[in-house]
């Protein structure tokens, strides 16, 4: 379906103001919701889980499964354009959605976002392009392909083609048998054996595309995981080498381009050290949505990626985003509210809310939490956004706020 402007604060065909949807009641939902609301527009969540935080702020909640045909009828029936917080949403429920209302990333992008050997694909063909590649690799779907493997690709990472994010789903391998018996341990189920590289960072570039093809890119960046999940992200010149920050970016947008994309893409990259000790760059994966790695943006650019992720999705003008602070985001999981120090390592198992009083006395930081009603290890309850005048004062703080949340430090 044609995207014509749907102008905030203004009716819709049927009378109602206009209305934006999303599939998926998580943070990132949340973060959107908040966004739309902000810019006037009505929003609908579909989410099965009735305390989902994007459905607890919601104008409407739909508490359906992702496929369930009078959960999409009711979306349809009530928003004007829907759009998705995360990759696992049925593609086929997008499709179904697309025959009677605007949606944006359209099914066809998410499903290549959703399976690594056409992701792999997709990197290889826009490769020609900007001259960044992916790792090198194999696609692994038969004992035969398996044997096929060549002994240059170990040691690697198997990784299953679908379902796989924050570490989930990989297994890292050293020899042909280990790998033999990872794809057993998969269940044999289609997968991607990665090369391992000689990686010294990693880094995102998230770009906003509209339906007229203006595509606008936020800053490269520089991303720290622990255990798969971000810890970290840096954002400010000099983060990452400015070279591979412009290529980063220019890959970025010839893969959105190539998809023909709508939407808020966000891409991940390796910054891999050569033989000569020179570094270059390899594109990982792609997210059809907002990023973790872009949380920065609400408090250190003009635009956040939420917004832009509503400007695209209602066919509104994408002014070319400028970040007007140096920024550090803090992931915050569920293992804050019980391990940072001894006195709750020693207590029971009910958890115990973070010293936020110490953390937002520091100038510059800036909390969002999730709204989630129970706080585990490893969920996701929030993030912290620290920006400054300088990057010297970004860091000193940051390092301030991880000290008392208990956190590794800079680059740990």
């Amino acid at each position: 379906m044609s995207l014509k402007p749907l102008l905030p604060g203004s009716p819709s065909p049927n009378g109602q103001p206009v209305t934006l949807g999303v599939m998926g009641g998580g943070q990132l939902g949340r973060m959107f919701v908040q966004a739309a609301q902000a810019m006037g527009y009505a929003t609908v969540v579909l989410d099965p889980d009735p305390a989902s935080p994007a459905g607890l702020i919601s104008h409407h909640h739909i508490k359906t499964a992702y496929g369930d045909e009078q959960g999409l009828a009711q979306l349809a029936q009530r928003c004007d354009a829907i759009t998705t917080e995360f990759e696992n949403v049925p593609a086929a429920a997008l499709a179904t959605l697309a025959a009677q209302r605007v949606v944006a990333p359209s099914a066809s992008c998410v499903a290549v976002a959703q399976d690594r050997v056409k992701e792999k694909a997709h990197f290889v063909q826009c490769a020609a392009l900007s001259g960044v590649s992916p790792a090198p690799h194999a696609v692994i779907t038969t004992d035969a392909s398996l044997a096929a493997v060549t002994d240059d690709l170990l040691p690697g990472i198997l990784k299953t083609a679908r379902m796989g994010y924050d570490g989930k789903g990989q297994v890292r391998v050293s020899s042909r048998a280990q790998l033999a018996q990872a794809w057993d341990q998969l269940d044999k189920v289609p997968c991607v054996l990665e090369k391992m590289l000689r990686l010294r960072a990693e880094c995102s570039v998230i770009v906003a595309r509209g339906a007229d093809g203006q595509v606008v890119s936020f800053p490269v960046q520089k991303n720290t995981h622990h255990d798969g999940i971000l810890a970290t992200t840096e954002v400010f010149d000099g983060a990452i080498e400015a070279g591979l920050a412009q290529r980063a970016q220019a890959s970025t947008v010839a893969i959105a381009n190539h998809l023909r994309y709508v939407g808020v893409l966000c891409v991940e990259y390796f910054v891999v050290e050569q033989a000569d000790g020179t570094h270059d760059l390899v594109v990982n994966e792609m997210a059809p949505r907002p990023h973790n790695s872009g949380h920065y943006t609400q408090n250190a650019c003009d635009i956040s990626q939420f917004e832009a992720q509503v400007r695209a999705l209602a066919g509104l003008p994408l002014p070319a985003p400028r970040q007007h602070s140096p920024a550090i985001m803090v992931n915050l999981l569920g293992d804050l509210w019980f391990e940072p120090n001894a006195v709750r390592a020693q207590a029971s198992k009910t958890p115990v809310s973070p010293p936020w009083a110490a953390v937002l006395a520091l100038p510059g930081t800036h909390l969002h939490l999730y709204g989630k009603l129970g706080a585990r290890p490893g969920r996701k309850m929030g993030h912290l956004n620290v920006t400054g005048s300088s990057v010297a004062h970004v860091r000193e703080t940051a390092a301030q706020a991880l000290a008392l949340l208990g956190l590794p430090a800079l680059g740990a």
